[in-house]
């Protein structure tokens, strides 16, 4: 019955250590709300006070795991300072309860399924915590019993509208977060943001342009660290980001010029045409829409936007076709560390005469008309 030995154990152990730790930093245990808007000098006495209880307890045969599991519920809430001094006592970044061991997981708790980093990841308030288990020796690609890490988990919390983790994904990928791990079900970095692009085709005119920013912003660290997005995301043939914003571009466009823009692939990375070309997706879109334009004006931007992404790739492959001089490659060289992309204000900015920014700025560009720089759903096609 190692459920519930492992229940007794919470209960009857070192539950009664990690209320009195919940109490000091002034949060009862099975309370969920955030703590904002405290002095520094009510959090400085909470510290005092988190030292205090911590030094008495600190002979128990179970304060090892007493503070390792309060440090789930203070990483749940982005209590960065207390998280700092209950690691500095030894609570146990990676530390698993024994209620997990032989349960049922579906029917547990999230809490149980997830270490404090994790957790942490999940929402842009925990910012400050996420950082300190990071700074001190949490495992950035550890997973938990479904295989997903805190990237995984940053990217599902997100839905682009009440969550942005934008933060928090930046700096998980900045301290080597894998942007390749998969979890038992194949959910990866790619497929989290596909499914949030497809989201925001359901979604109203101004819900969808907001969760539109948000997928250009992730899609923009992901290309700086070296996501494939024209690999279809499964041997069955999943949709890539590429394949999906070329199908919808008119609505997708601003996520098909980054992409392409970022010299990224026009058919299939992984099963090559045979799977997908960009140039037949295009037409493809046209042969649907263009048919049920009843709005001239309409038919005529599709045409326009088709004809600018067009022109964009095939400026891509002409440049990849001819080997690029030393000048092209000290230019992309720098631009790499420019990353991530739109780089037109990071050139802006640099100590150079405006002759050699100049030469720094992408020349895969279009001219962007109105409405184009953001996602629309399909309800607002004419």
């Amino acid at each position: 019955m190692p459920f519930l030995h492992g229940f007794r154990r919470i209960i009857y152990e070192y539950q009664p250590l990690v209320d009195a730790v919940m109490r000091v930093i002034g949060l009862e245990e099975d309370s969920s709300s955030h703590t904002q808007n405290r002095s520094t000098d009510d959090e400085a006495r909470r510290c005092s006070s988190l030292v205090e209880l911590l030094e008495q307890e600190s002979k128990s045969e179970v304060f090892v795991e007493g503070i390792s599991y309060a440090l789930f519920k203070i990483a749940e809430r982005g209590l960065g300072y207390a998280a700092k001094i209950l690691l500095r006592y030894g609570a146990d970044v990676n530390f698993e309860d024994p209620v997990g061991n032989g349960a049922d997981i579906e029917k547990r708790d999230r809490i149980h399924e997830s270490s404090p980093l994790d957790l942490a990841s999940e929402e842009s308030e925990r910012l400050p915590c996420l950082l300190t288990l990071l700074d001190l020796g949490a495992n950035v690609n550890a997973r938990d019993k479904h295989g997903k890490t805190p990237l995984l988990h940053a990217l599902a919390s997100s839905d682009g509208l009440t969550v942005h983790n934008i933060e928090n994904i930046q700096l998980l990928l900045e301290r080597g977060a894998d942007i390749r791990a998969a979890t038992v079900d194949g959910e990866t970095v790619e497929s989290s943001l596909v499914f949030l692009v497809k989201e925001a085709l359901d979604a109203s005119v101004e819900d969808a342009a907001e969760i539109g920013r948000f997928c250009l912003k992730v899609t923009r660290l992901l290309l700086a660290h070296g996501v494939d997005p024209s690999s279809c995301l499964s041997e069955d043939g999943e949709l890539s980001l590429m394949q999906t914003s070329l199908e919808q571009f008119d609505l997708l466009f601003p996520l098909a010029v980054l992409l392409i823009q970022s010299g990224a692939s026009l058919v299939c990375s992984y099963h090559s045409d045979s799977c997908w070309s960009g140039y037949g997706l295009l037409f493809q879109r046209l042969q649907t829409v263009l048919p049920q334009c009843s709005d001239q004006s309409r038919a005529a931007e599709l045409l326009e936007q088709a004809e600018a992404l067009l022109d964009l790739a095939n400026r891509v492959v002409a440049c990849e076709a001819s080997p690029p001089p030393l000048r092209c490659l000290c230019r992309t060289f720098i631009r790499r560390h420019l990353q991530p992309w739109p780089l037109e204000n990071r050139v802006k900015v640099l100590p150079l005469p405006d002759r050699l920014k100049d030469f720094l700025l992408p020349e895969h560009t279009y001219t962007q008309k109105p409405g184009w720089g953001c996602f629309k759903p399909q309800q607002s096609q004419p």
